[in-house]
C-alpha cells in the first residue's frame, strides 16, 4: 500500500480532450477524500496555458522540465492524433517525464506520444478502438491489444478511448491503497470496478478493411438483405458465379477469413443492432440468422466476453429504460 504524497504529472497540449484529462482527475480526488494523498500537477511543453479540445483554456502548474520526480506520468488523448504526427517537443517533454517517473499511462491517443518516445517498443499496449490498426502500423515494434479496455506491461500503462481513462485511474488506486478504496472510489463515481468484456463491445459495426472486389461487397448487400438465407460455400459462389476455389482465394487475400467467419460477421453485427432496437435475444438469433440462441450466445461471448443480454442492458436506450 502507498503512503505520503504521491505526484501525478499530466502533459497536456493543444487540442487535448478534456475528459481524458479529468476523469482520472476525478478518480484521483476522490480517492483522497478516503485518505489518499495525490498531488496532481498539470504540465505543458512550455509552461503556458493550453485549449483543449473544446475550445476551453486549461491552466498549467508549470513546464514538463520544471516538474519534479513523478510518482505516475499521465498522458492523454486528442483528437489530434493520430491525425498530425507527434511533435518533437511534445515527445521530447513525455520523454523526459516518463524517465523520471515511477510509472507511465496513457488515455486513449496519449498512446501515440508514448509510440513516439520509443516507450511502447516491444511492450503490450491498446488505445481506442477506431485507432489501435494505426497505432500498430505506426509502431510495428509495439504489440498492439485491440480490445483491451487497459494494458500493463511492467511500470507502463495504456487505455481505450475517453471513459477509459478512468477504468486505468481505478486500476491505480488499487494497486496503490488496494480494493476496498477503488472500490468505494468506483461507488461514488457511479462507475464500474472492473468493466466485463473489452472496448469492442462499443465499435460499430464492420471494422475490418472494406472488400475491394466487387463480388466480395455483395457479399454483404445479400446476407443484409435477408440475414437468415443459406450462405454455404457453394451457395456463395454460385450467387455471384464464381468458383468455390475462387471465392475462398479473395476472402484469405483480401479480408483474411473465411466466407462462413465473414458472414457470421455480418449476423454478428446485424445481431448487435436488432438487441440495440430493443428485441429480445431470442428473436435477434432467429431475425439475424443464427441457428438458435446458444449459437449467437457463443458468438457474443467470444467476441464481446458477454451475454447478448448484458450486451442488450448495457446499451439500452434512455427512451426504452424509461418505458420499461
Amino acid at each position: 500500500m502507498s503512503t505520503g504524497p504521491h505526484q501525478v504529472a499530466v502533459l497536456v497540449y493543444d487540442g487535448v480532450k478534456l475528459l481524458d484529462v479529468a476523469g482520472p482527475a476525478e478518480v484521483f480526488g476522490e480517492a483522497n477524500l478516503l485518505g489518499a494523498d495525490y498531488r496532481i500537477a498539470l504540465v505543458s511543453t512550455t509552461g503556458t496555458a493550453i485549449t483543449s479540445s473544446i475550445g476551453m483554456r486549461i491552466a498549467v502548474d508549470g513546464s514538463a522540465t520544471t516538474q519534479p520526480d513523478p510518482d505516475t506520468f499521465l498522458i492523454p488523448g486528442g483528437d489530434v492524433y493520430p491525425r498530425t504526427p507527434v511533435t518533437r517537443e511534445l515527445a521530447a517533454a513525455a520523454s523526459d517525464l516518463a524517465a523520471r517517473a515511477g510509472r507511465v499511462a496513457s488515455v486513449c491517443s496519449g498512446a501515440f506520444v508514448l509510440g513516439a518516445t520509443g516507450l511502447l517498443d516491444g511492450r503490450r499496449a491498446t488505445t481506442h478502438w477506431k485507432i489501435t490498426g494505426e497505432l500498430a502500423a505506426r509502431h510495428p515494434k509495439a504489440h498492439v491489444e485491440p480490445d483491451a479496455i487497459y494494458v500493463r506491461d511492467g511500470t507502463v500503462y495504456t487505455s481505450a478511448g475517453v471513459t477509459a481513462g478512468i477504468d486505468l485511474a481505478l486500476a491505480l488506486v488499487e494497486e496503490d491503497h488496494g480494493p476496498d478504496i477503488s472500490r468505494q472510489v468506483a461507488r461514488s463515481l457511479v462507475v464500474y470496478l472492473h468493466r466485463a468484456g473489452g472496448q469492442s463491445q462499443f465499435s460499430a459495426p464492420l471494422q475490418g478493411p472494406p472488400a475491394r472486389s466487387p463480388a466480395l461487397r455483395r457479399v454483404v448487400d445479400l446476407v443484409t438483405a435477408d440475414p437468415a438465407g443459406h450462405y454455404s460455400l457453394a451457395e456463395l459462389a454460385g450467387r455471384l458465379n464464381v468458383s468455390t476455389r475462387h471465392l475462398t482465394r479473395l476472402f484469405r487475400e483480401e479480408l483474411g477469413t473465411t466466407p462462413a467467419r465473414y458472414v457470421e460477421s455480418i449476423r454478428f453485427d446485424i445481431a448487435k443492432s436488432l438487441l440495440d432496437q430493443g428485441y429480445t435475444a431470442t428473436q435477434t438469433a432467429s431475425m439475424a440468422g443464427f441457428p438458435s440462441y446458444e449459437s449467437l450466445r457463443r458468438v457474443f461471448a467470444r467476441e464481446l466476453s458477454i451475454s447478448p443480454a448484458a450486451y442488450q442492458r448495457r446499451f439500452a436506450t434512455a427512451r426504452r429504460e424509461q418505458a420499461g
